[in-house]
């Protein structure tokens, strides 16, 4: 069964033109093709790109968030109340009025007291500003590596310039040493993301993230195995650029350093919209369409790898989206915030609860029954 899915799964027609076989794509006379078995490799990069960022954020990123003045806001912790936990986890983390009212009962708190205590356990399960801190600045430093790499792999390549030299000579176009180490650095980075996407932290578009890493996973192997390297480094250096200044943004957003994030996001949104919704399908998803008919004839990883690129460029289009939601926020309030973050609530220190017999009074950031235990 294995050998004839692995048979199936191989066969010539689906990752190569009609006129060519895989014995056509052999290492010989100094010609050196992308095989399967090289991406093997990938998965201890991954893991060694784990180390490294565990060791970045704790030997760099910390000092440097204690350098900018990034700390972590006081917390509230909610206590233990067994009604509210269990419908907390099993039914809703924002319970409308109607269930309100009826914890109220079976917990004999106040609705302000049952407000508050949910409050406070939505943000015990948020991450810090200092975890969110030390995730953008790795990326940040991964992102402007690959990018300047990039840039190093290219720059002298007469398909940098002209996009028809992407498929002269194509499939039968030797693997430079350059094109491999990008491949396998920014497959080993993508795959250590999702190694820690449930450690991570969860953003709002975390199923839109989760599809991206796996429709970036996909389409970086099939180019691979399916010999469409230069145009698959084309499209890593498109995306890094502006990664670069979304996480510069965010670095600066947790530092408290408006005006510069503020500077920085202008320029990342116009870079985005440039590179992703204008370069991306006007110049590379016309360049895997509409050229390579010229020079052999459509067959399946023709169609599947510009099914993969489609993909990518709706995601693209779901972030423009949000982007340009925080562009409003610039031009006509306060860029304060991700619009992809679940932000923290705000629970003051000093609040009004209420006595079993219904007066007010006000208490030093207490929840119901017995006070607030602090972190």
């Amino acid at each position: 069964m294995i050998g004839t899915f692995s048979e199936w799964l191989w066969w010539d027609r689906l990752w190569l033109p009609g006129n060519l076989t895989w014995d056509d794509l052999k290492d010989e006379e100094g010609l050196v093709y992308a095989r399967a078995s090289h991406l093997y490799i990938t998965v201890p990069f991954a893991l060694v790109f784990l180390v490294v960022r565990y060791m970045f954020e704790r030997l760099i990123a910390t000092p440097l968030a204690a350098l900018l003045g990034v700390t972590e806001k006081t917390r509230y912790k909610a206590e233990h109340n067994y009604v509210l936990e269990h419908y907390f986890i099993t039914k809703s983390k924002h319970p409308g009025q109607a269930d309100i009212d009826g914890l109220c009962k079976k917990c004999s708190w106040s609705s302000r007291q049952v407000e508050r205590w949910f409050r406070r356990r939505r943000n015990q399960d948020r991450p810090g500003v200092l975890k969110k801190f030390r995730e953008a600045s790795w990326r940040m430093v991964f992102y402007l590596a690959a990018f300047i790499g990039g840039i190093i792999a290219l720059y002298d390549k007469p398909w940098f310039y002209n996009l028809r030299e992407v498929w002269n000579g194509y499939p039968r176009q030797s693997m430079l040493e350059s094109q491999y180490w990008y491949y396998i650095l920014e497959m080993g980075f993508y795959l250590s993301l999702v190694f820690r996407i449930t450690f991570d932290i969860k953003r709002k578009d975390f199923k839109e993230q989760i599809i991206h890493h796996w429709a970036t996973l996909t389409l970086l192997a099939f180019s691979w195995c399916g010999n469409y390297i230069r145009v698959g480094t084309l499209v890593m250096l498109i995306h890094d650029s502006s990664d670069i200044l979304l996480e510069s943004a965010k670095i600066f957003n947790y530092a408290k350093w408006e005006s510069t994030c503020n500077g920085i996001f202008v320029v990342f949104a116009a870079v985005f919209i440039v590179t992703r919704l204008i370069i991306f399908p006007f110049w590379i998803i016309h360049c895997t369409w509409v050229y390579p008919p010229d020079y052999y004839p459509p067959f399946f990883g023709y169609y599947f790898f510009n099914f993969m690129l489609v993909i990518l460029l709706m995601l693209h289009i779901f972030w423009a989206y949000l982007i340009l939601r925080m562009v409003k926020m610039f031009l006509f309030g306060s860029l304060t915030k991700d619009e992809r973050s679940d932000n923290e609530e705000e629970d003051g220190e000093t609040s009004v609860t209420e006595d079993n017999d219904g007066h007010g009074k006000v208490t030093n950031g207490c929840g119901g029954g017995g006070g607030a235990n602090h972190h």
